[in-house]
């Protein structure tokens, strides 16, 4: 078992190898620049959304995940960042369209650069692992199954932007903490 533990975080240092680092750093100045932020992503990309949100929130920046009751709309000035490992799916698609429709730039985060999601977005940032849009026969590459490697590398990736969000904007750890529900 401990075999797969580490081919696993093998296949998560190539694709972060393989990142482009200044890239990320673009995408989190489209964060840091944003009037708010609303987050999307499906399936279990969802949860590693939500995740990041939720750092967001900590930090003290308006956030919000679509698809919650209290998600306010998107205009001008705002950011709509989508996450969809395999480059589309129908319900990222029509929502970037109705952000795109009010103004609000989009951000997408997707292992298929070329894909219909991409061409929709103000910036796209690339992380290059294995989705289910390539997980069958010889483009299979991870022992994780289907999506898993991106999903991962969704939650590192997530970590270090907070990092570096938290470096560009000053933001103390006391600060962070006082965001933290005290409803658990």
């Amino acid at each position: 078992m401990t075999n797969l533990y580490k081919s696993a975080l093998a296949e998560l240092d190539v694709v972060f190898d393989r990142l482009n680092d200044g890239d990320v750093d673009k995408a989190c100045g489209m964060i840091a620049a944003a009037r708010k932020t609303v987050v999307f992503g499906g399936g279990r990309e969802r949860l590693q959304i939500m995740g990041f949100a939720m750092r967001l929130y900590h930090m003290g920046l308006a956030v919000a995940v679509e698809g919650d009751m209290t998600t306010p709309p998107v205009g001008k000035g705002d950011l709509f960042v989508v996450t969809c490992g395999p480059g589309e799916i129908s319900t990222a698609l029509a929502l970037m369209g109705v952000a795109r429709a009010a103004g609000s730039k989009i951000l997408f985060i997707t292992a298929q650069p070329q894909s219909r999601g991409a061409a929709l977005a103000d910036f796209v940032l690339h992380l290059p692992a294995q989705t289910m849009a390539d997980d069958q026969g010889d483009k299979r590459s991870s022992v994780l199954p289907m999506g898993s490697l991106f999903e991962g590398a969704l939650f590192v990736l997530f970590e270090v932007m907070v990092l570096k969000l938290i470096a560009s904007l000053q933001i103390k750890p006391e600060a962070m903490r006082a965001n933290h529900t005290n409803l658990e």
